[in-house]
């Protein structure tokens, strides 16, 4: 069971047992955590994305060493964007690393849950090179006749320009963006980058429908 699956079962734990809702139950067990993140041999509540072995080698300091500094900042609760904007200003960090160093304490913390953007929003990624040919499948994803024969059942609304390399499709939850890339040979390889899901939980419900029709577009 991975720290995340670990810590969204405590909290269904402590909402059965004290009647909460989930967020007030999340918030109580993310206080807990913060408190003891700030003590010595600090709890994880999930994995950030980058190694700490690149975040050492690439900055000089550890994940903890980056946490430890963030939380004695009196401005750690002003938002990502915030935070990001003091560790290039006061610590000489790149942008690409703030931006990183800034998701990975949000995430060691509880602040920020795996997929979840600073807006609070969600983001679940898929890829897959299948057989199919790029120009067609573009022409469907485009058309909006022929793109309800590729989302049977889906509501969706094309959000981007006819010429735009990432199509963008809008579903009743989030936006797909879609981009297809030629491999020859009658492949394709197409990367779905569906954002502003409501919920962790909605990742693992469009994963598995990217899986499937990905699967379905490389089978037909």
């Amino acid at each position: 069971m991975t720290k995340q699956a670990s810590f969204k079962r405590r909290v269904r734990e402590r909402m059965a047992k004290t009647g909460e809702r989930y967020g007030a139950a999340r918030r109580v067990l993310l206080e807990q955590a913060e408190a003891s993140a700030a003590a010595p041999g600090r709890t994880w509540v999930s994995e950030p994305e980058q190694a700490d072995d690149r975040v050492l080698a690439a900055t000089g300091k550890a994940w903890n060493d980056w946490c430890d500094i963030i939380e004695a900042w009196p401005g750690r609760d002003d938002g990502h964007t915030a935070v990001a904007a003091w560790l290039r200003a006061d610590h000489q960090v790149d942008m690409w690393w703030s931006q990183s160093i800034t998701g990975g304490w949000e995430r060691i913390t509880g602040r920020r849950l795996p997929g979840e953007m600073p807006d609070g929003t969600f983001t679940a990624n898929k890829s897959k090179t299948v057989a199919g040919d790029a120009a067609l499948i573009r022409k469907m994803l485009l058309d909006d006749e022929l793109r309800d024969d590729l989302f049977t059942g889906k509501s969706t609304e094309l959000r981007s320009k006819l010429d735009a390399k990432a199509i963008r499709i809008e579903f009743t939850h989030g936006v797909a963006a879609i981009s297809l890339t030629d491999k020859g040979g009658d492949r394709v390889a197409i990367t779905v980058q569906h954002s502003k899901l409501p919920n962790s939980d909605a990742i693992d419900e469009w994963k598995f429908y990217w899986d499937e029709w990905l699967d379905a577009i490389d089978e037909a």
